[in-house]
């Protein structure tokens, strides 16, 4: 008869504990009281307590920190399901930064330089940042100035559209420059 022993495959088992301390585990003398269905103020834990079951609802220390700690008699499940929700929609509400990139190599031809200036200011005036890189292969790196100046011309280019983040950098076998919009995206 196999022992069962309270190990998954990456170590010990352990059952995620509450955020918030509820009903019996809230271990302080008195707690204030708040919440729709209940007279605000401070009681002794014993009373909030009694006031919750009376109610078939949960104890729910909602701060901590304050003197005495803040208590709300809430349903906790369905306090959880909010607070999710409200999480997923500050997440969902954030701006995600998205980055282009644009490689050059260091003797792009003039109608190359053009058309990739064209993209560069369709990405910008949508709001997306523009990552310019000239890429050198091989013995190429001897033209490094080369690289520099093409890199500069092209933020003098898209000066109309996007201010300069990051002025021409060497890392490794590829020269940088990031440009950031200037204007908010137009939607």
């Amino acid at each position: 008869m196999a022992k069962s022993n309270n190990f998954g495959p990456r170590g010990p088992i352990r059952k995620k504990e509450p955020e918030h301390r509820i009903n019996e585990h809230i271990r302080v003398p008195e707690v204030r009281l708040v919440g729709d269905n209940v007279e605000q103020g401070v009681y002794p834990t014993r009373q909030a307590l009694a006031l919750a079951d009376e109610l078939e609802l949960d104890l729910v220390e909602i701060s901590p920190n304050a003197t005495p700690p803040v208590c709300k008699i809430i349903d906790y499940s369905k306090f959880v399901y909010e607070q999710k929700k409200k999480q997923k929609e500050i997440k969902a509400n954030a701006k995600q930064t998205v980055i282009k990139e644009i490689r050059f190599g260091p003797n792009t031809s003039e109608h190359d330089f053009e058309f990739k200036l064209k993209h560069a200011m369709r990405f910008l005036e949508s709001g997306e940042k523009v990552r310019a890189y000239v890429h050198f292969k091989g013995r190429a790196i001897v033209f490094k100035e080369q690289g520099e100046i093409l890199l500069l011309r092209f933020a003098q280019a898209l000066e109309d559209y996007g201010k300069v983040e990051l002025l021409p950098k060497l890392e490794g076998k590829r020269m940088f420059l990031t440009l950031a919009p200037k204007a908010s995206p137009k939607k």
